[in-house]
């Protein structure tokens, strides 16, 4: 049977990139298609090479391994360990399925001179059959991704926290919100956005009545030793939301922050960022927590 290595070269090149775009899509990273198109082309030259060298290294599962941490990192460039292992593991889910979905298209066509070398698999079949496999692979993880999410129950969808500020306690039900990112800019802390009425009680009025115009920089209306006291604990915290592409919100840091189950109460390291309105009309909740925190 006669192997052309260029087609070898493209089928693979199209398929890690399918993959690692998915992998993007799913984790809803920052996608450079430069990077990622040289991602795909290292791994696509490493199995004409795993084809070709009769070497057991080129099959070795540490070297693998090393494959993958360095595509990922070339593709979306992990600003630290524990993100870039998440991004192994949904590399990998994704690459299984891509491999289940390639198999099921190959029963079904049935191509022949079929051939297995090394971990690459080769045969007489076209380029179309790789781009279905990799179209119908896509659409079954953006499928499952979304019925995963859905599956959350409404249970699940809010949880009590408790907070603690200038020596008071506040105690308070939270929605889980899955588009709830936010983060201070400086040390990459978690924001929980809660409404300013519910801190009257732990922060001074002057301050949660005026956060507009401080955030502007004025502090009319706040007494000096007010402002003195606090203007060193305020943090601002730049977001989007529809409607408003520029937002900041104004936050500090609490004295301790708990997620409340039945099974615990986990304390986890977040910023409250204040929030000026209501986010709801019957009051079902009076917080926003990321599912990260969670």
């Amino acid at each position: 049977m006669t192997i052309y290595i260029d087609v070898v070269l493209i089928e693979n090149l199209i398929m890690n990139y399918i993959i690692l775009y998915s992998t993007g899509i799913i984790l809803k990273l920052k996608i450079s298609h430069i990077r990622i198109t040289i991602a795909s082309l290292l791994g696509a030259i490493y199995s004409i090479i795993a084809y070709i060298e009769s070497l057991k290294i080129y099959s070795n599962i540490i070297l693998k391994i090393i494959l993958s941490v360095l595509i990922v990192y070339i593709s979306f460039n992990p600003q630290n360990v524990k993100k870039m292992w998440k991004e192994i593991i949904i590399f990998y889910l994704t690459s299984f399925v891509f491999g289940g979905v390639a198999f099921a298209l190959i029963y079904v066509v049935k191509p022949q001179n079929i051939l297995m070398r090394n971990g690459l698999f080769l045969g007489t079949y076209p380029l179309k059959t790789v781009l279905l496999g990799a179209i119908v692979a896509f659409i079954i993880i953006m499928i499952a991704f979304k019925i995963i999410k859905t599956k959350i129950s409404k249970k699940d969808m809010f949880c009590n926290i408790e907070i603690k500020i200038n020596n008071k306690v506040i105690k308070t039900v939270a929605m889980v919100d899955t588009g709830n990112c936010l983060k201070e800019p400086i040390t990459n802390t978690p924001v929980v956005v809660i409404e300013h009425t519910i801190l009257y009680e732990c922060i001074p009025k002057q301050i949660l009545n005026n956060l507009e115009k401080i955030i502007g920089g004025d502090f009319t209306g706040v007494d000096e030793e007010i402002k003195n006291e606090y203007i060193s604990k305020l943090k601002f915290i730049p977001y989007s939301s529809l409607g408003k592409q520029n937002g900041i919100l104004l936050g500090l840091k609490p004295q301790y922050f708990r997620v409340i189950t039945e099974e615990e109460e986990k304390n986890k390291n977040v910023v409250i960022g204040i929030y000026n309105k209501s986010l709801t009309k019957k009051g079902e909740y009076r917080a926003l927590i990321g599912i990260e925190i969670v």
